[in-house]
């Protein structure tokens, strides 16, 4: 078992009560990374629809207060279960505080049209990159679990055209991700409103906490994944403005098939 694997688990408590703990291995500049967090829901949620058919479609998560270090609690509600899907709601709670809310959609696979506009884009193979750390020196705790080897953008440059950033992840201990690791990789990376020059220290942006985020697993992992596979994240903001952005995400295999998509709503503070 990885370290993410036993940071991210959740364990049976009663009818829809799941224990977790918050390691402050995956902790970013302030607090615990959304994705981390969204992680362990998700493990809950998989549990809870008990039915490995039913894979998970869609989770949004609403963040409402800073996790801390320790023990958490997971309360999973199973809305509807139908023929084919199950939906449910969740909560992630510490000491009476809620910190998490969430929703979630697990459905069968379908037999209809299929097509793939969307296309990876085409950057230099992950041997020839240099890791997050070289690039950058000092790192956050959750920057140690990850193994990040940026693509494109240039955190701190002058304003671009369009702010774009990504490259390719993987986690730092060789694992096939499952779908909370796909979760955690769409919030993983530094913000794409850092490569603009208001970003940062002497800038007008000094940070910018997630409000929501929404997953859509679009492709499971290959069965020929292998544990120390890379995987290509995208990264776009389009609109800042009343102080708030929106970033959207892609996760892609190396053979270009999209696993993830998401988007999140974001505070300029």
């Amino acid at each position: 078992m990885t370290r993410f694997e036993r940071d991210s688990a959740v364990t049976r408590a009663g009818d829809g009560v799941y224990d977790a703990r918050i390691d402050r291995g995956w902790w970013i500049v302030v607090g615990a990374n959304g994705g981390y967090l969204a992680a362990i829901v998700l493990r809950a949620l998989c549990d809870a629809v008990g039915d490995a058919e039913r894979a998970p479609r869609s989770l949004t998560i609403h963040y409402l207060s800073p996790a801390a270090e320790g023990p958490a609690r997971v309360l999973v509600r199973v809305e509807r279960s139908g023929r084919s899907a199950t939906s449910l709601s969740a909560r992630l709670e510490q000491d009476g505080r809620v910190v998490v809310l969430a929703l979630a959609n697990f459905a069968r696979s379908r037999e209809s049209l299929e097509f793939q506009d969307l296309h990876m884009p085409e950057v230099a193979p992950p041997e020839t990159l240099a890791g997050y750390a070289s690039l950058h020196g000092r790192t956050v705790p959750m920057r140690e679990r990850m193994d990040t080897r940026p693509a494109f953008g240039a955190p701190g440059s002058s304003a671009h055209a369009r702010t774009i950033a990504g490259g390719y992840m993987r986690l730092a201990e060789p694992f096939v991700p499952d779908p909370p690791a796909l979760a955690m990789f769409c919030d993983a990376w530094p913000p794409t409103i850092a490569q603009r020059a208001e970003f940062g220290p002497g800038g007008t942006v000094r940070g910018v906490p997630t409000i929501d985020l929404t997953v859509d697993f679009r492709a499971p992992i290959p069965a020929s994944a292998r544990p120390d596979d890379f995987y290509l994240c995208v990264f776009r903001t389009h609109t800042a403005r009343d102080g708030f952005l929106e970033e959207d995400g892609e996760i892609w295999t190396r053979g270009g098939l999209l696993l993830a998509q998401s988007r999140q709503l974001a505070m300029l503070i």
